[in-house]
């Protein structure tokens, strides 16, 4: 997997935390633009986006050297290093606050002005903000619980795909 395919992966992961910038209909009541970033700057938003794309290139850097070594065992430190190095620039330009401003108009569109309000509230509050220091660990705990779960059937739908692919056709 080259570092082409690590970027999609990455953005298809970070798809749950920012939505493709899209013009849409703002209602009366919705929050403004300053209400949004608030909210943003109150959850640590930027923060958070770039603690989430670190964890998600480590991994898939891991994953992307194992097969760069199934597939050629000869590479050599330094090929590794550069690679290394390459994403490595690629999470320091990454363009979150153009992102950020991306997502503006989408809680836009599916959060009034007072359920913003009420959000930051909320994760002003210690209850939230403890939420927020928390949900990191949560969520990779959670993967590590899930994970063989997801992995057996993955690769039991895989099976019965080759299964079907094997047995001759009627």
């Amino acid at each position: 997997m080259g570092l082409k395919s690590l970027l999609c992966v990455c953005l298809l992961a970070l798809s749950t935390c920012a939505g493709a910038q899209t013009t849409v209909s703002v209602a009366p009541d919705a929050a403004s633009k300053e209400d949004v970033r608030r909210l943003f700057d109150v959850m640590a938003s930027r923060e958070q986006m770039g603690q989430t794309i670190r964890q998600v290139f480590a991994q898939m850097q891991s994953l992307n050297r194992e097969e760069i070594k199934k597939k050629r065992p000869d590479v050599t430190a330094e090929e590794l290093a550069r690679l290394d190095r390459e994403s490595e620039d690629v999470i320091k330009n990454f363009p979150m606050d153009a992102m950020l401003s991306d997502m503006i108009p989408v809680y836009q569109r599916h959060f009034t002005k007072s359920e913003i309000d009420g959000l930051i509230a909320f994760y002003s509050s210690p209850v939230g903000q403890k939420f927020l220091h928390e949900m990191p660990s949560v969520a990779a705990e959670t993967m590590r619980a899930v994970y063989p779960r997801i992995q057996a059937e993955v690769d039991a739908v895989l099976k019965r795909t080759e299964e079907k692919t094997d047995s001759p056709q009627k």
